[in-house]
């Protein structure tokens, strides 16, 4: 990715409202760029789901082993980055590695791969100890920020707490996510808050940036609501691609149960998807 898409993304962050919608791989990527998106982010859940993998989670629910590693991860973010012209946020997960050297590692690999932009979070995958400790997590924060400047790149580095959603408390969740800007933090995401009091704190107690995630719990609050509350960036994480593998199941049981055919009825025509996928 070139300089110019980066310094986009970057600018995109400064006032404002935009919304960054997830891709899973290059089709899905060239659909969203196709509405006008000014950029995309990738969902890690997404492409976990597209390669027959559960998404990063409590390791133990279903192997370690099963997790994506960073390679495949990146190789994805890489595809996706080539087949789009528009800035591309990589989902990082929790960096691949407890220590702040793994994601340094990550980072630098995220850059390589033209990412404009990349989160880090503090979620373990251990049901025992789901968050690292606060000290840990800010270096982690700190040793990625220290990767984007020796990179000499625009990159947006996004420190993400996970503390609402294991059952932290909105205090906690602020303490983190100001720890995690004051490290070198672009933009604090906090997934779990989705309704206007929580986001309104968020957005007043924090030192940056907030990235709030819809999509996930059904919530009614439109990019224009979420706008008013000062919210600078809207994702939506696992769900669009979540929507179409429900589309998928259902087919597959009315084929199955039924044998009828009434799930095309509301497919993209053969020209329609020539037309979008043929580059110029």
């Amino acid at each position: 990715m070139d300089g110019d898409r980066r310094q986009q993304f970057v600018d995109l962050h400064r006032e404002g409202c935009f919304l960054l919608p997830n891709a899973w791989d290059a089709g899905s990527a060239r659909v969203l760029e196709s509405a006008g998106f000014p950029a995309i982010a990738t969902t890690s859940a997404g492409i976990a789901f597209s390669l027959g993998r559960p998404d990063h989670d409590f390791f133990a629910d279903h192997g370690p082993q099963a997790r994506l590693d960073r390679t495949t991860m990146l190789d994805r973010v890489r595809e996706i980055v080539a087949a789009v012209d528009v800035p591309v946020s990589a989902d990082l997960e929790e960096g691949f590695g407890t220590s702040p050297e793994d994601v340094a590692a990550t980072i630098s690999m995220a850059v390589a791969a033209g990412a404009a932009g990349g989160n880090i979070e503090d979620f373990t995958g251990s049901r025992a100890r789901p968050l690292h400790d606060q000290a840990l997590a800010v270096e982690r924060i700190r040793a990625a920020r220290a990767a984007v400047s020796s990179s000499g790149e625009p990159f947006v580095l996004v420190g993400r707490t996970d503390a609402l959603i294991v059952g932290g408390t909105l205090t906690d969740a602020v303490d983190r996510a100001n720890a995690y800007l004051a490290a070198g933090a672009d933009c604090a995401f906090v997934p779990g808050a989705a309704d206007p009091a929580t986001i309104g704190t968020l957005v007043r107690e924090l030192t940056g940036p907030l990235n709030v995630v819809m999509g996930l719990t059904g919530g009614t609050l439109s990019l224009a609501a979420l706008r008013d509350l000062g919210v600078r960036r809207v994702t939506v994480g696992g769900s669009i691609a979540r929507a179409m593998y429900h589309h998928l199941r259902r087919a597959a049981r009315e084929l199955a149960e039924h044998g009828t055919f009434t799930y095309a009825d509301t497919q993209l025509s053969q020209s329609d998807l020539n037309d979008l996928f043929r580059r110029p």
